[in-house]
């Protein structure tokens, strides 16, 4: 792993070559690590102090939010952080994994709603306040995660941001965070199993995630019809001898943008299609038994 530095760089050695086996092994921890437990502690404290009430939580949504913090250690943690400032297509993984698996995952362990359910009256009556104050309304609304999650990716692309944040630890790490909290915003809007001040139809979602689609293939057709590499004199001063050049490393990140943007959001589409089936068939069934109860009463 490259060593963790938190001032301006100017000049980087790349490690070996990547392969499976360094995936595995070449792990290195950083304070990053202590955020990340301590969520997986809460929530299991939270479904801990719901079974303890003879409260039952979904399995499905304590292995989906740890699988979507094991995501965020895969994807910083890993062998993926030593390469992300040597190779653009490692750095893509990495921006794919905390900007869409990892918040995906997250929302369908809904961690509100655990922390809603687990807690004392006070601290339920505080946690709603927070949801229901203006700047929690202004930051869910949809416009807002459409915007963040689609447009600032052509800002950090095509501006100079991209190649500051491969010089200036700080501002790498402000990427990473940036990639993780509109990757929430929009799945939490998406997946919508936490509560939201601003929670749309199932209808609407489905076309929010439609029409977000498109942001990943544009960016991705233009990066990979792209000439010049990215941030060309920052991988300049990258020694590495081995793999593909700048400019066709470039381009597999391209191409795995376009294709794992398109899988997640297919996958987004089919999570909101699932609920919505799902909530038709709770509808029909209270319909149902409505029936029947004045069926009896009639009777």
């Amino acid at each position: 792993m490259l060593p963790v530095v938190r001032h301006f760089l100017a000049h980087v050695t790349a490690p070996p070559p990547p392969s499976w086996g360094g995936l595995l092994t070449g792990w290195a921890f950083d304070l990053l690590v202590l955020p990340v437990l301590a969520a997986g502690v809460a929530y299991g404290g939270g479904v801990r102090r719901l079974a303890q009430r003879g409260r039952v939580w979904p399995a499905s949504r304590t292995v989906a939010f740890a699988a979507g913090l094991v995501t965020i250690l895969v994807a910083t943690q890993s062998m993926i952080a030593a390469y992300d400032r040597v190779l653009f297509s490692m750095h893509m993984v990495q921006h794919l994994l905390l900007g869409m698996a990892a918040p995906l995952l997250l929302a369908l362990g809904a961690p509100v709603t655990l922390a809603l359910q687990a807690s004392g009256r006070e601290p339920q009556r505080r946690l709603l306040g927070v949801l229901h104050s203006s700047p929690v309304r202004v930051l869910t609304h949809p416009l807002v995660a459409w915007v963040a999650f689609g447009a600032t990716l052509f800002v950090l692309y095509f501006t100079g941001l991209y190649e500051l944040s491969l010089r200036n630890e700080w501002v790498h790490v402000a990427v990473h965070a940036h990639f993780l909290i509109v990757g929430c915003l929009f799945m939490w809007t998406v997946v919508a199993l936490d509560p939201l001040p601003n929670a749309l139809g199932y209808g609407a979602r489905l076309l929010f995630v439609v029409v977000i689609l498109p942001f990943h293939a544009f960016l991705g057709v233009a990066l990979l019809s792209a000439n010049r590499v990215l941030a060309a004199d920052w991988y300049a001063d990258v020694s590495r001898t081995w793999g593909a050049s700048p400019l066709d490393d470039q381009r597999t990140g391209a191409g795995i943008l376009w294709m794992a943007g398109e899988v997640f959001g297919l996958l987004a589409a089919g999570v909101v299609l699932y609920r919505w089936m799902s909530a038709e068939e709770r509808a029909a069934a209270r319909h149902d038994r409505q029936l029947e109860v004045e069926a009896a009463r009639t009777a």
